[in-house]
């Protein structure tokens, strides 16, 4: 059966607008049962919660601005110099793909790494950078570094760092969220509203607290991952759909699955932005929740066709 990655991509786009509702659904009903548990507070004649929602944007947009230098300056990133014989090839793979495709040129990097692996970053595409590990250049041959670069560039073109981006921030403030709600619930006195019910209502307040305070964190990461999951599909269907080769990506996926080498610079907050896991050999609880990226051998088996 031929996979159709224009239905693929349009399905995942979906879905990924269907996990962001949930996102907002979470946040909302935790800013609801703060809200109730806070009262009148304020601060400066502003409500807390007003105090705090000013801080989140503000970090998002700190957030949203730098989060190229950021990752780059994190996994230790060094630019790759287009008059460097070794990138030579690399800069020629990114300019051709970037002509048939109708991008700006990113900024390219590289890592000094015998792991195969990459990934991109960048608010647009009109500040965005590639990045590979060394390992991606010496390992994998053209035809296979052309669906690497192609599977990244079209996260750019897709907004997916902008995407993940939102998405991080949002698990942020679910997680604040709920650590407020457990601490207020746990340092409050249950015996405040004790007349007229009240405080079976503020009993029933403080268990709901503590079960959101210990979920949340969860239910966020699994929406986070679950997120994170889906565009990785849509960037291999791009990758196909630029370089009219799905084999090409095909081939470098079975490679890295057979790596068994971790990448020494990425760390579980960069894992989702690679093309594959990079954090090999972690064994994680419900391993199939937590997943930043979907197993490559469905991955391979949608490029090559077949329905996984």
């Amino acid at each position: 059966m031929v996979m159709d990655f224009y239905a693929q991509i349009s399905q995942n786009k979906h879905m990924t607008y269907l996990l962001f509702i949930l996102f907002f659904i979470l946040i909302g009903f935790l800013a609801t049962i703060l809200s109730i548990l806070l009262g009148g507070f304020n601060v400066f004649g502003l409500t807390y919660l007003s105090g705090f929602g000013i801080f989140i944007i503000l970090f998002a947009l700190i957030s949203y601005y730098t989060c190229d230098s950021m990752v780059t300056a994190i996994s230790g990133a060094k630019e790759a110099k287009q008059d460097d014989p070794r990138f030579k090839q690399l800069h020629n793979i990114v300019e051709e793909l970037c002509l048939a495709s109708g991008l700006p040129k990113p900024r390219v990097f590289f890592i000094e790494d015998t792991a195969i692996n990459a990934f991109a970053t960048g608010r647009d595409p009109n500040h965005s950078v590639v990045c590979v590990t060394t390992g991606c250049l010496t390992r994998l041959n053209r035809e296979e570094q052309q669906g690497v670069i192609a599977h990244e560039l079209s996260h750019i073109r897709n907004y997916d760092i902008r995407t993940m981006t939102i998405a991080s921030v949002l698990v942020g403030i679910a997680v604040l969220l709920s650590d407020l709600i457990i601490r207020i619930t746990l340092f409050s006195r249950s015996g405040s509203n004790s007349k007229d019910g009240g405080g079976m209502i503020w009993i029933a307040l403080i268990v709901i607290g503590i079960i959101l305070a210990l979920l949340t964190p969860i239910i966020a990461q699994i929406i986070n991952y679950t997120i994170s999951r889906k565009r990785e599909f849509v960037a291999d269907a791009g990758s196909a759909e630029m370089t009219r080769n799905p084999l090409g990506l095909a081939s470098a996926l079975e490679k890295i699955g057979k790596d068994t080498e971790p990448l020494e610079a990425a760390n579980k907050a960069t894992a989702h932005l690679y093309i594959a896991n990079p954090l090999k050999g972690q064994k994680l609880w419900m391993m199939n929740l937590f997943q930043t990226h979907p197993p490559i051998a469905e991955r391979i088996a949608a490029l090559k066709g077949i329905k996984a």
